[in-house]
């Protein structure tokens, strides 16, 4: 019979691993965000700023002192963390950046074949307006989408013009890095001179570039099933993860357990090795009250977040506001080790207000005086991180 990992002790160590249950008042410090970043892996970059950015505010959920000039040293001056793609854009230690040529390779013929590619550059030649986009940077120096001129006017993202498409696509093969940001604007230059010390590293093999992948994502899960290592660097597929977990199991590296959910279901999945240790030592959760980032790395996969809290949770921001079920930019409530409600906030910088414009507690929640207090101070916090000076709480 498989080890059984109890609903609560699963909780326990994917919270652990993923930075929640250590004390949010320690000390932040640059390296200590270094720290917590390795530890995390990577976190997501969003541009939405209703709040404030999707990757400040899933650090300072971890870190009270966390201030977005020290990852901006991180990015922009150390450059240990460079911006690069997981599932999505994100900041990522630079001391992993050889493992991003594979992907870069891939995503060279993937976007190709895709049908982006053809949108895009539709009425052009699409290898020309790379070529000559490349060229300019190559002489100029760093440059972003708006110094690139283009006739037609186009939407956002998927109107992309196609200069602003051929630096994507020279970003996402590795050709350009972003050395910096103006007004959250992507600079791109040439990917030797963001990270010269990085660029010329040999591109892993496959077998050495799999081990990193199964390796790094088991670290920082504990508890996983194949599926989930393979979509926590969205660089190898399902089948290889599995390979992977069966030959980490014949070393002892990793072992076979029933994992619990809320629901009562057991389902198979692996471990370390050394999880019940792991899982003795963890700390209790922080006696406070915590608003995460729809984009929290507990969030991420909205499936497990169902099965290990019971917390049915979907990102509404791109979903027609008469259809949405709670809010644009809805923040999970974590009480402890528990998410037990969320609410829909907008900051307000012309008048200094964080309105929260809808309150929402789990089914079996009550709204007990020392809840409302733990919120109230939580929404301080935030209040004071994103510059309100006065909170407006829903009637």
């Amino acid at each position: 019979m498989l080890p059984l990992v109890s609903a609560s002790a699963a909780q326990r160590l994917f919270l652990g691993a993923q930075g929640l249950l250590d004390d949010p008042g320690r000390r932040a410090t640059v390296p200590s965000l270094q720290a917590l970043i390795e530890r995390l892996g990577f976190v997501q970059v969003d541009t939405i700023n209703i709040l404030a950015r999707a990757h400040d505010l899933t650090l300072f959920s971890r870190l009270d002192g966390y201030r977005p000039e020290q990852l901006k040293k991180l990015l922009e001056d150390k450059r240990s963390l460079f911006e690069g793609f997981t599932h999505d854009a994100s900041a990522i230690p630079t001391v992993w950046f050889p493992h991003w040529k594979p992907r870069f390779e891939r995503d060279r013929a993937r976007i190709h074949a895709h049908a982006w590619w053809q949108h895009h550059f539709r009425g052009t030649d699409g290898g020309r307006v790379v070529a000559d986009v490349k060229a300019r940077i190559t002489q100029e120096g760093p440059l972003k989408s708006s110094d690139f001129e283009h006739p037609e006017k186009r939407g956002p993202w998927w109107g992309w013009k196609p200069q602003k498409a051929a630096l994507d696509f020279l970003w996402r093969t590795g050709e350009l890095a972003i050395p910096r940001r103006e007004g959250f604007q992507k600079l791109y230059d040439l990917t030797e001179r963001v990270l010269p010390d990085h660029h010329d590293r040999p591109c892993p093999g496959p077998a050495e570039h799999l081990e990193w992948a199964c390796a790094t994502a088991a670290e920082r899960l504990w508890l996983f099933t194949p599926k989930e290592l393979a979509d926590f660097w969205a660089v190898i597929e399902a089948p290889e993860a599995r390979a992977w977990c069966r030959a980490a199991e014949a070393e002892g590296r990793i072992v076979p357990v029933a994992v619990e959910g809320v629901d009562g279901e057991t389902r198979p999945a692996y471990a370390l090795a050394d999880w019940e240790t792991r899982l003795a030592r963890l700390p209790d959760p922080p006696d406070r009250t915590r608003l995460l980032c729809p984009f929290d790395p507990i969030l991420r996969d909205r499936t497990r977040a169902l099965r290990r809290f019971g917390f049915d949770y979907r990102f509404e921001a791109f979903v027609p506001e008469p259809k949405r079920q709670y809010g644009y930019f809805v923040l999970p409530i974590l009480e402890g080790g528990r998410l037990v409600g969320r609410l829909d906030p907008k900051l307000h910088r012309d008048r200094g207000v964080l309105e929260i414009k809808g309150l929402w507690w789990e089914p079996g929640i009550k709204a007990t005086k020392a809840r409302r207090r733990g919120l109230d101070e939580a929404l301080e916090r935030l209040a004071a991180f994103v510059g309100a000076e006065q909170i407006e709480l829903p009637a």
